[in-house]
Order: C-alpha cells, then sequence, then structure tokens
C-alpha cells in the first residue's frame, strides 16, 4: 500500500490541458474515489471506512451538507467524499518529529495539498514566542497557555472564536456557549464567507434563513433551477436526487456561465445502467455572465406579470406583502439592460419563461455564484419574489433550496454560532445556565481581520478550518493574523493557518468524524444538520490516530474549565463525560430540539421545524413573505478587463486540495490557471499556453496581484473568467463585500491580464 506521503511539493505552475468532459461521475469517478482512498488507507481499512460513510449506523460524510435519502445504496457515497474521508482515516501520520525536522519558516514554502498529503496530527504542539518550531505541549499546558492569554485581555472582545462548519452540534453548542460566558458574541464562521448573504435575504423575505424544501420536494418538482452552483464538484450526490426528479417528470434549467459536466450528463455509478449511459439532466443552460442573475430573475419576473393568469393571486393576496412596490419596479424591467446584464438571448429568456409558466411546483437552488457578490443579497430576495409571485414556497414540491457546503454549517448556525444573535436565544440562554450573556454584536470574518490588523483583536482561536486560505485579501489577513499575541487551531490535519502564526501558537489535534469517541460515560455520537434541516447521528468506528486526539466537546469543556474556573454556572465536567447531557440542554434552549435525544436515536432522524414550509406561516416583522424591490445592479466591465470568479477543482474540497487534477474541466498537474473564453482571449491578444498574471481592478483604485497563470481557452461565456480559489483570494480587498451581509465578493473580480514574468 502507498500510504507515504510526498516528500517533495510538486510543481504547481505548469499545467497539462485537454478537452473538458460533458458527463460526470461512472466508471473514472469509482476508479478515483478507490485508488486515492487505498493509496491514504489501504485495501482494508477503504473497504470498512467507505461502507460506513452516510449510513444509518454510521459516520456523516466530511465532504458536503446534502441530505441522505430514505433507502441509502451500500455505497452512499460520492467521489469527492470517498476523497474526505480517505485524508481523515488516513494511515498517514504528522509526529513532533515531522515538526523538529520543518521549522515554521519552511512549513509556510509549502502548498496546501503538500501540507494536506503529510497526514494526521498526533500530538497537541506549542510553537513559543521566539521559536522557531512547533514542539510537543501537554493538553494541561496548552489549556494553560490559553488561559494566560485570555485572561491578560482588556476585554473578552479581544478574542475570536472561529468555527468551521464540520463543527458538530455539540461542540458548537459548547463553543458558543463558553465564548459567552467568557463575555463576547465574536464568533464569526465560515457562513460569513458562503452563505450568509442566503441567510440574509431569506431571514427578511420568508422568516427563516434557510432553505425551505426536504429532498422528497426534489422528487416531486416540475421545474428546478439550478443557479450559479456546480453539483458536479461540489454536491456530487446532488446528481443523483436531479437523476430520480428527471425520472419523474421534472425539468432542469441551469444558469451559470460554465458548462459543467455534471450538470451536462450524470452517470450514476450505483448502477451499472448508469455506468454505462447516464441521464442528460439540463433541458435548458443558460450561459449568463457572472453577477446578471438579479437582471435575469427580475425580467422573468416582468414577464410572469405580463402574463394573464400567470400569478397565483390567492396565496399573493392572503401571504404576502409589499407586492405593489415590487410589481411597480418589476414592470420596469428593461429587456436590452438585461440582454446587456446576462449575455443572454432574448430567445433563451423566453424558452426559460415557457418552462417556469408550464411549472406547478418550482424549485430554485442556489450556491456561491449566487451569493459572493456586492448585489447577493438583492438577487436572492429577487429569486425569493420569483418563487412568490407563483405560490412556489409552503407548497410540496416548491421553494428555496440554498446548497450549503460543509457538512454541519447550517447546524453550526442553528447552535448559536453566530456573531449577531438574537434576544430571544440570548434570553433562553441566560435561563437555562443563570449568567448574563452580552448583548452586543461580535466580529464576523470580515471584521475579525479589520479587529487583529487595528489590535484590536489579540486571541483568535478556531474550532477546524484554514481560516487563513479561507479569508479574502491573502496578504492583509496573513499580516493581521502574524499581529496576534496567540493563534490556536484545533484541526485533524496541517494547512497554511498553522504556519501564519501569532507571537504564540498552538495546534490542537482532535478526533475526526471517522473515529470513535469513547467518554467517561461511554461511547459517544454527535449529531449534525444538513443542508435541508434534517438532524441526525454520527457514530466514528475507527480507532482514533493518537491516543493523545480529544474530541472537540472535550477541547472546549476542558478549556471552559481553565479559562472560567470554579466560578462558571456551567456544568462542563458533566458535558464532557456525556454528550447525552449537552443535547438535553439544547433541547431547552433551542426551539425545534424538543426531546432531542429520543428523536435522534430514529436513525433517519428528524426534520426541524420551518414555519413557511410547514404551515406557509412566515415570521417575518410583517408577519407575512415581503416581496422586495431593488435597483437591478450587475458588474460594469471596462474594456480591456474580465470579470474573473473564483472556484473549486474537482480535486478540492473549499481549501482542502486533495490532487493536483480538475478532470471535468480537462487539467491535469496543476492549479494555476485562468479560463478565457477563445474569442475574449483573441480580442486581448493572449494565446492558449501563455502565461499572465491577474491584476484585480476595484472602484477605490487598489489593485491586487497573482501572479504566474496559465492562459486556458475554454468556454465561458464571454467578458467572463475563472480561477481557483484560494490561489485568487489574493484579488479580493478585505473591504469588498457584499452590501448587508458583509460576505467576500470573490465571484465579480474585474481584473486585467498582463504578461507573466514566467512566460
Amino acid at each position: 500500500m502507498a500510504t507515504k506521503p510526498p516528500k517533495a511539493d510538486p510543481v504547481q505552475d505548469a499545467p497539462q490541458v485537454a478537452e473538458p468532459k460533458h458527463a460526470a461521475a461512472g466508471i473514472p469517478a469509482i476508479g478515483h474515489s478507490l485508488r486515492m482512498a487505498q493509496q491514504q488507507m489501504g485495501v482494508k481499512r477503504t473497504a470498512l471506512t467507505l461502507l460506513r460513510v452516510n449510513q444509518k449506523d454510521g459516520f456523516d460524510c466530511p465532504g458536503c451538507a446534502w441530505p441522505e435519502p430514505e433507502h441509502r445504496h451500500a455505497a452512499e457515497f460520492c467521489e469527492n467524499g470517498a476523497k474526505a474521508v480517505a485524508e481523515e482515516a488516513t494511515l498517514r501520520r504528522v509526529t513532533p518529529e515531522f515538526f523538529a525536522a520543518h521549522p515554521v519558516a519552511d512549513l509556510a514554502t509549502r502548498s496546501g495539498y503538500w501540507l494536506g498529503q503529510q497526514g494526521r496530527l498526533t500530538h497537541p504542539m506549542y510553537l513559543p514566542e521566539g521559536g522557531t518550531h512547533y514542539e510537543p505541549v501537554t493538553w494541561e499546558r496548552a489549556f494553560d497557555i490559553v488561559a494566560e492569554e485570555i485572561t491578560a485581555l482588556a476585554s473578552p472582545d479581544e478574542a475570536l472564536f472561529y468555527t468551521s462548519g464540520r463543527t458538530s452540534n455539540e461542540a458548537a453548542f459548547l463553543y458558543q456557549l463558553f465564548a459567552r460566558e467568557l463575555g463576547t458574541n465574536n464568533l464569526p464562521d465560515c457562513s460569513n464567507m458562503c452563505h450568509e448573504s442566503s441567510g440574509s435575504a431569506l431571514t427578511e423575505t420568508i422568516g427563516v434563513g434557510k432553505g425551505s424544501v426536504l429532498l422528497e420536494d426534489l422528487y416531486k418538482a416540475d421545474l428546478i433551477v439550478v443557479a450559479g452552483q456546480n453539483p458536479g464538484t461540489n454536491h456530487p450526490r446532488m446528481l443523483s436526487a436531479l437523476e430520480k426528479a428527471k425520472a419523474n417528470g421534472a425539468k432542469i434549467i441551469s444558469v451559470n456561465p460554465l458548462p459543467e459536466a455534471g450538470l451536462e450528463r450524470f452517470k450514476n455509478p450505483q448502477t451499472p445502467q448508469g455506468m454505462l449511459k447516464g441521464a442528460a439532466l439540463t433541458d435548458l443552460f443558460l450561459q449568463i455572465r457572472i453577477g446578471g442573475d438579479q437582471a435575469l430573475f427580475r425580467l422573468l419576473n416582468k414577464l410572469i406579470l405580463e402574463t394573464e393568469g400567470a400569478v397565483d393571486e390567492e396565496f399573493v393576496r392572503e401571504h404576502t406583502h409589499g407586492y405593489e412596490e415590487f410589481a411597480a419596479e418589476a414592470r420596469a424591467a428593461d429587456w436590452d439592460e438585461t440582454l446587456t446584464a446576462t449575455g443572454l438571448s432574448q430567445q433563451d429568456i423566453e424558452r426559460a419563461l415557457g418552462m417556469v409558466l408550464a411549472s406547478k411546483r418550482t424549485i430554485v437552488c442556489w450556491a456561491m455564484g449566487l451569493t459572493q457578490h456586492k448585489h447577493s443579497v438583492p438577487t436572492i430576495r429577487e429569486v425569493v419574489n420569483f418563487l412568490l409571485l407563483r405560490g412556489n414556497i409552503g407548497r410540496p414540491g416548491a421553494g428555496v433550496c440554498p446548497v450549503r457546503g460543509h457538512s454541519n454549517v447550517q447546524g453550526d448556525r442553528t447552535m448559536g454560532i453566530f456573531e449577531r444573535p438574537s434576544p430571544a436565544f440570548l434570553d433562553a440562554l441566560e435561563k437555562e445556565f443563570g449568567f448574563a450573556p452580552p448583548r452586543h454584536h461580535g466580529y464576523d470574518v470580515v471584521r475579525a481581520i479589520r479587529a487583529m490588523r487595528d489590535d484590536k483583536a489579540k486571541v483568535f482561536f478556531a474550532m477546524g478550518g484554514n481560516f487563513v486560505s479561507a479569508s479574502p485579501d491573502t496578504d492583509v489577513t496573513e499580516a493581521a493574523m502574524r499581529r496576534a499575541r496567540l493563534t490556536v487551531h484545533v484541526s485533524t490535519k496541517l494547512n497554511r493557518s498553522h504556519a501564519v502564526t501569532g507571537a504564540r501558537a498552538l495546534v490542537l489535534p482532535t478526533l475526526g468524524r471517522t473515529e470513535r469517541d469513547l467518554q467517561g460515560s461511554g461511547e459517544q455520537f454527535v449529531t449534525v444538520e444538513d443542508s435541508m434541516g434534517m438532524v441526525h447521528a454520527s457514530r466514528g468506528r475507527l480507532e482514533p490516530a493518537s491516543t493523545h486526539l480529544l474530541s472537540e466537546p472535550a477541547i472546549v469543556c476542558r478549556l471552559a474549565r481553565r479559562v472560567l474556573g470554579e466560578d462558571s454556572k456551567v456544568p462542563w465536567e458533566e458535558f464532557e463525560k456525556d454528550y447525552a447531557t449537552i443535547r438535553d440542554r439544547i433541547a431547552r434552549v433551542i426551539p425545534g430540539f424538543e426531546n432531542f435525544n429520543t428523536r435522534v436515536a430514529d436513525p433517519s432522524g428528524f426534520a426541524l421545524p420551518h414555519a413557511p414550509r410547514d404551515e406557509r406561516r412566515f415570521p417575518t416583522a410583517t408577519g407575512k413573505a415581503n416581496f422586495t424591490a431593488a435597483p437591478v445592479e450587475y458588474p460594469k466591465l471596462p474594456e480591456g478587463r474580465l470579470l474573473l470568479q473564483t472556484l473549486r477543482s474537482h480535486d478540492q474540497y473549499n481549501t482542502t486540495i486533495y490532487g493536483l487534477d480538475d478532470r471535468y474541466r480537462g487539467i491535469k498537474n496543476g492549479r494555476r490557471v485562468v479560463l478565457v473564453n477563445p474569442e475574449d482571449a483573441r480580442t486581448l491578444g493572449v494565446s492558449d499556453g501563455a502565461y499572465v498574471d491577474l491584476v484585480s481592478e476595484w472602484k477605490d483604485g487598489t489593485e491586487r496581484r497573482a501572479p504566474g497563470f496559465r492562459v486556458v481557452h475554454y468556454p465561458t461565456a464571454r467578458g467572463c473568467a475563472a480561477a481557483y480559489y484560494p490561489e485568487t483570494n489574493v484579488l479580493v480587498p478585505l473591504d469588498a463585500t457584499a452590501d448587508t451581509s458583509n460576505t467576500p465578493a470573490s465571484k465579480s473580480v474585474v481584473v486585467r491580464l498582463e504578461q507573466s514574468a514566467t512566460d
């Protein structure tokens, strides 16, 4: 078995390019999954582990938040899920001897791919002030170090507590409880960087910041619109649901600047026929210009209003507010402006309208292609307008479906990981635990970086994730982190954030989803919430990668006991011993979790209540679903420039790089590529294979540079380009964010291409 990590950091700036694929999954996906899994885990461990992924008695895949079907295949995982599990269950180990051989300065020169390939962390590690190497430290001393720095702060608000979406419900609840008993709401999380725009728009319009559909609704839909999302790479198990919806008669419209293989044809590896032939998914591909989605939905709304009998007048009258103001704004939508904003033809839009009018049950799914623009919140509000017009919220087979990435990012928010908690949530905490939580708002991700930059925050504690690589404005973020007194990362594996440290730094190794969690009262399980509000248990079965690992709940409980001391009103020791006691408290604090321990014993889990879906009740300020009116916005492109979106490769999950290939897009052995329409490339005088620097341009006159990208002629929308993150995060200034949600605007970056010195 080839379970040793690479010794050399591979060259990543000489990619090989072939034609993009037009189908996803199938036999190649099976082969690639098994090959990568066996390289990390060996043959026997691969079989034992993968067969427990997403099973009712197994563990929740850390690869994404797509829900599990009621009837599950024995291999209920996708290619990227297999990669995620393999990287966590790997036999490779990062020991104290590794850190002794690699000073932090050396780690800082390594690629994210190389760091991740080294394996699982085995011991708590400490970088003392002025030190050059991490050195092993006991857990007791590690908690002492955190306590020293926190108690030296002038205010609890000088501490930041970041959360990644892989954190379980139990750990997330304890984490926010500790931060609030300490006295701060500084709880930035990865939602701030991805679906915050969705939550902002949905809370305002329907009263719940989550999607309104369940998995079975997709099977009942007449029309599914997939906008700004690439399920083939980011949520591959969604393709099975779309295939089933198609078999039941649904039509699919995909709205994307790039043709995506998974939305063209899906070769389902769970069936012989699927592997060989597959199913065509998209009925209409709208190759939209980046950032033109609001204009598209606005014009569709105008056309619906102008079509006799198309509006669900009874629903609008009984369940909505603000219709007249919205309708006046929508009727003013201009065809010419829409065609400019979207890059679509009138025929494209009229075909889409015909499919919309023929559908009695419509779902709109979206991901970061809609959420990471300056005008993302108005865009998603326009999607809601589109659905409200025809009564498509609170009806089976219809609704809003923001598709989350991290496997429990939605659950973390439900558990209170939020810098702006509601008064009702804080009241419930105070009643249950007997302390007064802070009421002032804390920092989100962008504001947390500014606070470190400006010396207003001095301790950074991360529960999972790779904050440095995930955040915008890479140079500014790294400089801000280095100004901190202490940086702490609870992690399973190495990543870039461990090499960008404060004056002191800790790396605390934790159990993964795949591993057995044994505490004082016996074997434990945790729970997660998927992208559709279903809560279920997750049980690891593998022996831990090291005897020195602690679970995330145990880390929080021991940290809280050390920092808060005997005066704490929370029974931290009890919580560490028995996670059922945590769930009992969650049940008393958070609506929808009543009888939590009893209900989660159901192998299928349970659905959280959703008033718009369940009752057509809308808990907004008006008591109804709110139509909204806003000016149409879209990025304006100066001559000689391109509009860049950042995206994932197929061998990638967020900032975790599994490999250097993007099989569906025809890229092999490299990541520093920029995909450019051939006509645009000719206009700009840029040949296929040339090397360029990407230089971003912003209205405030600031520029950022990402050097050495190979130009790949690719069928993108005209005027648009695409490149992978985190390599292109450097192009997005810290202050370039979405209105209202403050999410980094990483999907609409105006760039010019300059000949690279590496060409």
